[in-house]
Protein backbone atom coordinates (compact mmCIF):
# COMPACT_ATOMS: atom_id res chain seq x y z
CA UNK A 1 0.00 0.00 0.00
CA UNK A 2 1.52 3.38 -0.98
CA UNK A 3 2.29 5.68 1.92
CA UNK A 4 0.09 8.61 2.82
CA UNK A 5 1.88 11.85 3.53
CA UNK A 6 0.46 13.45 6.67
CA UNK A 7 1.12 16.97 7.89
CA UNK A 8 3.57 16.78 10.83
CA UNK A 9 2.59 18.44 14.09
CA UNK A 10 5.62 20.78 14.18
CA UNK A 11 5.03 21.53 10.48
CA UNK A 12 8.48 21.26 8.89
CA UNK A 13 6.87 21.06 5.46
CA UNK A 14 4.96 24.36 5.71
CA UNK A 15 7.86 26.06 3.90
CA UNK A 16 7.79 23.63 0.97
CA UNK A 17 7.18 25.71 -2.15
CA UNK A 18 7.03 22.91 -4.68
CA UNK A 19 4.78 19.88 -4.04
CA UNK A 20 5.86 16.87 -6.08
CA UNK A 21 4.25 13.61 -7.05
CA UNK A 22 6.31 10.42 -6.71
CA UNK A 23 7.63 10.59 -10.29
CA UNK A 24 8.57 14.24 -9.83
CA UNK A 25 10.47 13.47 -6.63
CA UNK A 26 12.28 10.50 -8.15
CA UNK A 27 13.28 12.58 -11.19
CA UNK A 28 15.02 15.15 -8.97
CA UNK A 29 17.16 12.73 -6.94
CA UNK A 30 20.84 12.78 -7.93
CA UNK A 31 22.71 9.68 -6.79
CA UNK A 32 26.48 9.64 -6.28
CA UNK A 33 28.95 7.45 -8.19
CA UNK A 34 27.98 4.46 -6.02
CA UNK A 35 24.29 4.98 -6.82
CA UNK A 36 23.54 6.32 -3.33
CA UNK A 37 22.02 9.45 -1.83
CA UNK A 38 22.30 10.50 1.83
CA UNK A 39 19.03 10.55 3.75
CA UNK A 40 18.65 12.62 6.90
CA UNK A 41 15.92 11.15 9.11
CA UNK A 42 13.95 13.56 11.30
CA UNK A 43 11.20 12.91 13.87
CA UNK A 44 8.10 14.53 12.40
CA UNK A 45 6.65 15.30 15.85
CA UNK A 46 9.63 16.79 17.69
CA UNK A 47 11.83 17.91 14.81
CA UNK A 48 14.80 16.02 16.28
CA UNK A 49 17.31 14.70 13.76
CA UNK A 50 17.44 10.96 14.38
CA UNK A 51 20.00 9.53 11.98
CA UNK A 52 21.66 9.66 8.59
CA UNK A 53 21.60 6.66 6.28
CA UNK A 54 22.10 5.93 2.61
CA UNK A 55 19.43 5.14 0.03
CA UNK A 56 19.67 3.78 -3.47
CA UNK A 57 16.84 3.92 -6.00
CA UNK A 58 15.49 0.54 -4.90
CA UNK A 59 15.39 1.47 -1.20
CA UNK A 60 13.74 4.81 -1.98
CA UNK A 61 11.09 3.11 -4.10
CA UNK A 62 10.56 0.45 -1.40
CA UNK A 63 10.15 3.24 1.16
CA UNK A 64 7.55 4.92 -1.05
CA UNK A 65 5.73 1.62 -1.63
CA UNK A 66 5.66 0.44 2.00
CA UNK A 67 5.51 3.72 3.93
CA UNK A 68 8.37 2.57 6.18
CA UNK A 69 12.01 3.60 5.96
CA UNK A 70 14.20 1.25 3.93
CA UNK A 71 17.87 2.07 3.43
CA UNK A 72 20.95 0.64 1.73
CA UNK A 73 23.53 -0.92 4.05
CA UNK A 74 26.95 -0.16 2.65
CA UNK A 75 28.66 -2.61 5.01
CA UNK A 76 26.33 -5.52 4.22
CA UNK A 77 25.63 -4.47 0.61
CA UNK A 78 21.91 -5.13 1.00
CA UNK A 79 18.61 -3.40 1.61
CA UNK A 80 17.95 -2.60 5.26
CA UNK A 81 14.36 -2.20 6.48
CA UNK A 82 14.84 -0.02 9.56
CA UNK A 83 13.46 -1.86 12.59
CA UNK A 84 12.85 -5.19 10.85
CA UNK A 85 14.85 -6.94 13.58
CA UNK A 86 14.47 -4.58 16.54
CA UNK A 87 10.88 -3.51 15.96
CA UNK A 88 12.01 0.13 15.91
CA UNK A 89 10.49 0.89 12.53
CA UNK A 90 10.11 4.37 11.10
CA UNK A 91 6.77 5.22 9.48
CA UNK A 92 7.48 7.78 6.77
CA UNK A 93 5.25 10.86 6.81
CA UNK A 94 7.11 13.01 4.30
CA UNK A 95 10.10 13.18 1.98
CA UNK A 96 11.86 16.30 0.73
CA UNK A 97 14.73 16.60 -1.70
CA UNK A 98 17.25 19.43 -1.29
CA UNK A 99 17.93 22.16 -3.84
CA UNK A 100 20.74 20.19 -5.50
CA UNK A 101 18.84 16.90 -5.50
CA UNK A 102 21.71 15.18 -3.70
CA UNK A 103 20.26 14.83 -0.17
CA UNK A 104 16.91 13.62 1.12
CA UNK A 105 15.08 14.62 4.28
CA UNK A 106 12.89 11.77 5.52
CA UNK A 107 10.24 12.71 8.10
CA UNK A 108 9.17 9.79 10.27
CA UNK A 109 7.13 8.61 13.20
CA UNK A 110 9.64 6.37 15.00
CA UNK A 111 8.46 3.24 16.85
CA UNK A 112 11.54 3.32 19.08
CA UNK A 113 15.12 4.56 19.25
CA UNK A 114 16.85 5.26 15.94
CA UNK A 115 20.37 4.42 17.10
CA UNK A 116 21.77 0.89 17.38
CA UNK A 117 23.13 1.93 20.82
CA UNK A 118 19.58 2.41 22.10
CA UNK A 119 19.79 6.21 22.01
CA UNK A 120 16.78 8.04 20.60
CA UNK A 121 19.06 9.75 18.06
CA UNK A 122 22.41 8.74 16.59
CA UNK A 123 23.47 12.35 17.29
CA UNK A 124 23.82 12.07 21.06
CA UNK A 125 27.42 13.32 21.26
CA UNK A 126 28.34 16.94 20.72
CA UNK A 127 31.02 19.54 21.12
CA UNK A 128 31.19 20.85 24.68
CA UNK A 129 30.44 24.55 24.99
CA UNK A 130 32.91 26.48 27.13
Amino acid sequence: MPMEISQPSFQPLRHVDQRLDVDGLLALVRYNEQGLVPAIVQDQRSGQVLMMAWMNETSLRRTLDTGEAVFWSRSRQTLWHKGATSGHTQRVTGICVDCDGDTLLILVEPAGPACHTGAVSCFYRGLAQS
